[in-house]
Order: structure tokens, then C-alpha cells, then sequence
């Protein structure tokens, strides 16, 4: 039995959850670490962090925290994807944002004492690093670097939020909506083709990439037509490939 164990121990590494992901143990020796936010504190305080925290993972569909929900802490993002919503009285469901690795999730509503004014929902199976609401104040008000990490941070969601306003508000068509998030999705591209072309990784679906810009998933398939149709991009797989960046440009305004 003994020998057995240590034999399936070699063939199935430890450091993988059962999501495929590659586990980190803690935040000191994390392969994950990204440059910015809560992952770039000095040592000391980084180590004071990790062991206030408690890392998990997640399924793809796992809920964080519920739009509504009095915060129990915030979520350090260290791989996988997390979706943002938000549900009007009605039902409607209007994805705010994808936050990708690196990212904190629920701080404002952590700071303030409110609720979550959001959902958060993994779109990948995830690995989150949560630190309990209390815990974190106590590390702001003992380290600067948590404080000033956490105006970063909130400075660049509200500054996605006034961005993501005025797309939606002030973008003249649903067209012109679903080319800027497009276009949004042209920084995070894979590398050109030989043709010019751009590869742009798309996992959202039609309904997702619909509740994103505020519309129907008919309008969001008939406009995705209407741009193949001009040559502007293709389907290839699970991407879309721009072939014409101006046009698109163009038609974002």
C-alpha cells in the first residue's frame, strides 16, 4: 500500500489542482506573481499578507460574492478569468467587465463597509487568494504598501468604469459598441499573421459578448455577420481574426 501511494504520488504531481491549474502554496514563492497590485509588495509586507490570506480554486462558474452580499474580504485574482455583472430589476443581466489575472476583487465594498455592488463569477477554473475584511483593514492601517497597492487599484476601476460608461452610453449604435469591445480585445492579441491579419483570442460567447455592451444576443450575431460580410474579420476556431483594423476603428466612433 505504502509502495503504491508513494508510486501514484510520482505520477501525479502535487502542485496541480483538480482544475489543471498549477497550484501555488503560498504568495513568497508564487510563479503566478504578476507586476502589479497586490502581487508586487515589498517582502516584508508580502509575507504579512500571505499569512492573512488563504488561496483556493475554483471551477469555472463559481460564485465569489452575490451583488448585494455584505463583503466578507476581497479576492486577490492569481490565474483564471472572473466575470463582473450586474442585474436590473427586470432581470437583465449587464456584464461589467472580465477581470483577468492579477486583479483584486471586492475592495471598494471591503473599504466602504457595503455591500458588493456586484456579482463575481468565475468564467475559468480559478485560483483565488482571499483575505478576510477585517484582517486586510488591519494590514492597511499597519503597512503603506497595502493602502497605496489598494488606491491603485481602485483607481484603475473607476477609471475602467468611466471608460465602460461611455461606451454604453454614449456609443450611437450597438455596432459601434461591439467594435470598441473589439478593438478593447486588440491589446491582450496573440502576435499577427503573415498577412497583416490580427488573432484576437475571443472565450466570450454571443449572449456574453450581448451583456457586455447592453444588447440582444440576436443583435450582437447579426452585427459579427454583418462584419464578415465586409471583410472586416473572420472566425477561425475559437478566435476572430481583424483583417481590417481601420475599418473596425472606423467603425467604433
Amino acid at each position: 500500500m505504502g509502495n503504491g501511494a508513494s508510486e501514484l504520488s510520482q505520477i501525479m504531481p502535487t502542485n496541480i489542482s483538480p482544475y489543471g491549474l498549477a497550484m501555488s502554496e503560498n504568495c513568497i514563492s508564487c510563479k503566478l506573481r504578476e507586476s502589479h497590485w497586490f502581487c508586487s509588495f515589498s517582502s516584508g509586507v508580502l509575507e504579512a499578507f500571505d499569512a492573512a490570506s488563504h488561496i483556493s480554486t475554483y471551477p469555472g462558474g463559481a460564485v465569489l460574492f452575490v451583488e448585494g452580499q455584505m463583503p466578507r474580504g476581497a479576492f486577490v485574482l492569481c490565474s483564471g478569468r472572473v466575470k463582473l455583472s450586474t442585474t436590473s430589476r427586470e432581470g437583465k443581466v449587464l456584464i461589467l467587465r472580465i477581470v483577468e489575472a492579477g486583479e483584486v476583487l471586492g475592495l471598494s465594498a471591503v473599504i466602504s463597509g457595503t455591500c458588493y455592488q456586484v456579482t463575481a463569477e468565475t468564467v475559468t477554473p480559478s485560483q483565488v487568494n482571499f483575505t478576510e475584511r477585517r484582517v486586510l483593514l488591519r494590514l492597511m492601517e499597519k503597512h503603506g504598501d497595502v493602502g497605496f497597492h489598494s488606491a491603485q487599484a481602485l483607481s484603475a476601476d473607476f477609471q475602467t468604469a468611466y471608460r465602460d460608461i461611455y461606451d454604453l452610453v454614449l456609443s450611437p449604435s450597438s455596432m459601434a459598441r461591439l467594435a470598441r469591445l473589439l478593438l478593447s480585445r486588440v491589446h491582450t492579441r496573440d502576435k499577427g499573421t503573415s498577412s497583416g491579419d490580427i488573432v484576437v483570442r475571443n472565450r466570450a460567447t454571443h449572449e456574453e459578448m450581448a451583456q457586455m455592451i447592453g444588447t440582444s444576443r440576436e443583435t450582437v450575431t447579426r452585427s459579427l455577420s454583418a462584419m464578415k460580410k465586409k471583410e472586416i474579420l473572420r472566425v477561425r476556431g475559437s478566435s476572430l481574426v481583424i483583417r481590417n483594423l481601420t475599418a473596425l476603428e472606423a467603425m467604433a466612433l
